[in-house]
């Protein structure tokens, strides 16, 4: 990864968008002292973002999901009622 300074920065910014675009960061640094490092985004493509519900069908949960455990939870805490 390479530094490059502010006005470097400022009058080369295409290019180095273009080089951060194919994977290649860089930092921006102002008198040697770096400050930001600088590279592209994974954004998900048109009709590839995440959704809700992607696993649907895939998986399958117990009707007595909300009631397992009950018997060891009771003798760990006691039950009341």
């Amino acid at each position: 990864m390479h530094t490059v300074n502010i006005h470097e920065a400022k009058t080369q910014l295409s290019k180095l968008i273009e080089q951060a675009v194919q994977g290649e960061a860089f930092i921006i640094a102002k008198a040697g002292k770096p400050l930001v490092k600088v590279t592209r985004l994974d954004a998900p493509a048109t009709g590839q973002a995440k959704r809700l519900g992607f696993m649907a069908g895939q998986i399958a949960v117990p009707d007595d999901f909300d009631r397992m455990g009950t018997e060891v939870i009771e003798q760990l805490f006691g039950a009341e009622g």
